[in-house]
C-alpha cells in the first residue's frame, strides 16, 4: 500500500499559514527598497548633473560598488553590502567571488580603470567623476563607522578620491 499524504486546499493553507498577512509585508518590503534605491539613483543622477537618468546613475553606481566589493576584504564588503538597500545589495554582490577577494592593486589608475570597466564608462575622467559622485550619495546613506573601516583598508589616493580631495587631477598625487 503507497504512503500517501494528505494535501489541505490551497484556500485553506493560505489561512493556515496567514497567507493574506505575508503578502501584504513582502510586497511592503518590495516598495521600501524600490522607493530607497530610486531616491539613491535620483541622487546620484543630480550628483553627475544628469537629474533623471537613473539609468546611466545605475551603471556608475553598479561600477564603482563591484569595484569597491572587490577591492575590500571580505568582512568589510559584507558589512557594507548590510547597509545597502535590498536592491543595491543584489547589485552590489552580482558576480562577486569572495575566494578570489580582495584584488591587491594599490593605486588609483587601477581602480579606475575598474570603475570604468564595471560602469561601462568612457574612461578614467569620467570614472573618477562617477566615483566622486557615488562616494558623496553613499556617504549620506551609509553609516559613518562603516565608511571609516571602509577607508581603512583602501589606499590613501583612492581614499582621496572618494573624499573629494583630488578634484583637477586623477593621476593618484594627493
Amino acid at each position: 500500500m503507497p504512503f500517501t499524504v494528505p494535501v489541505p486546499s490551497v484556500e485553506r493553507a493560505g489561512k493556515d499559514l496567514g497567507g493574506d498577512d505575508v503578502s501584504t509585508t513582502e510586497v511592503t518590503l518590495i516598495e521600501e527598497s524600490a522607493q530607497k534605491t530610486r531616491r539613491w539613483l535620483d541622487e546620484l543622477a543630480e550628483e553627475l548633473g544628469r537629474p533623471a537618468d537613473q539609468k546611466y546613475a545605475l551603471r556608475v553606481l553598479r561600477g564603482f560598488l563591484h569595484t569597491l566589493r572587490d577591492r575590500l576584504p571580505v568582512p568589510e564588503t559584507a558589512h557594507l553590502g548590510a547597509q545597502l538597500p535590498e536592491f543595491l545589495r543584489g547589485l552590489f554582490y552580482e558576480g562577486w567571488r569572495p575566494t578570489t577577494q580582495p584584488l591587491r592593486y594599490h593605486d588609483l589608475e587601477s581602480f579606475l580603470d575598474k570603475v570604468a570597466e564595471h560602469g561601462q564608462l568612457a574612461g578614467e575622467t569620467e570614472a573618477a567623476y562617477g566615483a566622486e559622485a557615488a562616494a558623496r550619495v553613499l556617504s549620506r546613506h551609509i553609516g559613518a563607522g562603516e565608511l571609516d573601516k571602509v577607508r581603512a583598508v583602501l589606499p590613501h589616493d583612492i581614499v582621496a578620491l572618494l573624499e573629494g580631495e583630488t578634484r583637477g587631477g586623477t593621476d593618484g598625487q594627493s
